[in-house]
This record gives structure tokens, sequence and C-alpha cells, in this order.
């Protein structure tokens, strides 16, 4: 009986050993033939952009390697966004709409070393944009610059500054506004208030607040990036809209980075990098000049030139004193943002 067991534990391990062997094996050629994948983790109104950003790298990406590579694309409330990947979605790259989503991850989740804005060009901000208005055909209401917005018996839309950048670049630019105009705190806080007691509905993130302009009719005026105002007003529906220029606004720097906890765990950091480098490439610049989007590169930018009107705009640097004063002040818990909202109806 001993004699038996022995030779039933040699089988029994010999069977262990062959089943492992070959799990490493098959592992292996599976690994071997899959595509490598990244997931984009961005902003709620780049869905339309890197779809077409993501096709041309993957065939410029393949013609430069041989490899095939499969993205993957989430979209969201920015700061929502920014959320998830602290608590866990699996971001190779973020793509967002104001550098404090990616200090977030820096300094809550050290998912991104501190100094990630120095690790690509224009501050890792492949282009900018600013906010503008999209109003109704006729523009009934006469809006043209940010202090129409305070009058009463306007109906504003602006996505919910404290879970959405669009939100939080339409304040901000409102604020800037009263302040270059010679306004003290006191008088922007009252501009702030006199706006958004003209919002009825705060939606979590600027695509929201468009679809609550565009579809469900609500609203005189929705302030947005100037990307999705120039893709209203050029697609379906667009007879029903106009877009106005205020006479100033904020210049926004949406900023990218590759999240090194990921890429480091699936090993994917040379795919991730090539996929942020290609943003800041001609052909990736075009692209984005086609989004409506401002392209840093010179060139593009000058081939585009017809479409970006100019338009006298601050920084939230000039303005606030960087991204983590404003943060501090207006959108955290008890600031400025939440003091005006209380008094909103």
């Amino acid at each position: 009986m001993t004699g038996n067991s022995g030779t039933r534990r040699r089988l029994a391990a010999g069977i262990v050993a062959l089943t492992a062997s070959l799990t490493l094996t098959l592992g292996g050629i599976a690994n071997a033939h899959a595509d490598t994948s990244l997931l984009n983790v961005s902003y709620d109104v780049t869905r339309e952009l890197y779809k077409d950003i993501n096709a041309a790298f993957i065939a410029d990406y393949k013609q430069k390697t041989g490899e095939t590579v499969s993205i993957r694309q989430s979209h969201g409330a920015s700061s929502a966004q920014a959320l998830s990947v602290l608590q866990g979605l699996q971001a190779d790259v973020v793509t967002m709409n104001q550098p404090n989503d990616i200090d977030l991850l820096a300094e809550r989740g050290h998912l991104v070393p501190a100094n990630w804005r120095t690790r690509l060009p224009d501050a890792s901000a492949p282009y900018t944009t600013t906010m503008v208005f999209l109003v109704r055909k006729g523009n009934p209401k006469h809006i043209k610059d940010w202090d129409d917005l305070a009058k009463p018996g306007v109906q504003v839309v602006i996505a919910n500054p404290k879970t959405s950048g669009n939100g939080r670049y339409a304040y901000l630019a409102a604020w800037g506004y009263s302040k270059q105009h010679g306004g003290t705190d006191a008088q922007a806080t009252d501009f702030e208030k006199a706006i958004f007691r003209n919002v009825p509905v705060l939606d979590t993130g600027g695509r929201g607040a468009t679809t609550t302009f565009t579809q469900r009719g609500i609203g005189d005026v929705l302030v947005t990036f100037e990307n999705e105002v120039a893709l209203i007003d050029g697609g379906v529906g667009a007879g029903n809209f106009e877009a106005v220029y205020p006479s100033m606004s904020l210049l926004a720097e949406p900023p990218v980075a590759i999240v090194d906890k990921v890429v480091d765990k699936r090993g994917t950091r040379k795919v991730a990098q090539a996929y942020l480098d290609y943003l800041y490439t001609p052909a990736g610049q075009e692209i984005i000049a086609r989004h409506h989007l401002r392209p840093r590169d010179a060139a593009v930018l000058a081939r585009h030139a017809n479409e970006f009107k100019p338009l006298k705009t601050f920084t939230v640097e000039q303005i606030f004193g960087g991204w983590q004063k404003a943060q501090q002040t207006h959108f955290s818990d008890g600031g400025t943002f939440d003091q005006i909202v209380v008094d909103r109806k």
C-alpha cells in the first residue's frame, strides 16, 4: 500500500508539473500573440477627439513597429474620472482638462510622480482651449459678455464646478473677468452669485450640460469649451444655435500623463509613452486642430488660423496664483463656490 501511495504521489506531482509547464507555455504563446492594450481615462468632451487620435496612432505604431495596439476610452466629468483612477480604475494614461486632477493622483495615490508636468512639452499640455458661449439662434437675450450672464431673466447652463473641470473653468473665467475689470474679491463673489442664481441645473459634466441645453431645450446660454461649441455649431441642428465669443476668457491647458504604477504593472510604458508623444507630432496636432482645439504646433495653428478667433485670455496663475490655490479657495468643501450656491435659488 505504501508503495502504491508513493507511486500515486509521484504521478500526481508529475501531472501538476506537466500542467504547470503547459500553462506557462500556452500562456507564453497567448501573450506573444495578444494585442497590447491601453486605457485612456479622459474628460467629458473628448470622445470624438480620441476616437480619431486612437485610430491614427494605432496605424502609425503598427507601421513603425509591426506591433498591434488596441486602445479603450473612458469619459466622464474630469474630477470624477480622476477619483475613479485613484480608486483603482486601471488607466495607462490620463488626459484630463485641468492639472488638479492629475495632481490628485500624485498626492493621494502616488500613481504619478509630483513632477509629471515636466515629462512632456508645454507642461504636458498638448493643446489649449478656452471658454465661450453658445446661444439660441438670433441670440434673443442679446448675450455678448460675461456680465450678461448675471442679468435677471437669463438662464445659464454651466456644469457643476465641484465635479467638472468644464464647470470649474467657467466659474474661474467669470471670476477672472470681474477681477480684470477692477472688481474686489467681494464683488467677484457677488458676480458669481448673480450668475449661479440663473443656473437652472448643475450637470455633473460638460457633455451633460451640452445635452441639457441642446436636446432638453433648457437655458438661454451654454458656457463650455470652445471645441464643444464648434462641434455643436457645425453639427446636426447647427442652425438652431450661434457661437458667441466674450471679450476675454480663461486659457485652458488640458494636461496628459502616464499613470506610472499602472504601466509598470501592466508592462505598457513603452506604448503609453509613444501614445502621448504622438499628440505632439504634426499628424497628432492636425487631428487636434480638426477637433477645434488650439494646437501647440505653430505651423498647424497657422493652417487653421481662420477657425480660431483671436481672444484675450488670462491664466489661472495670473488671477488665482495657481491651480492649487484656486482649488483650495474656491472648490474645496466650504470654499467660495459652496458659499455661492447656498443661495442659488
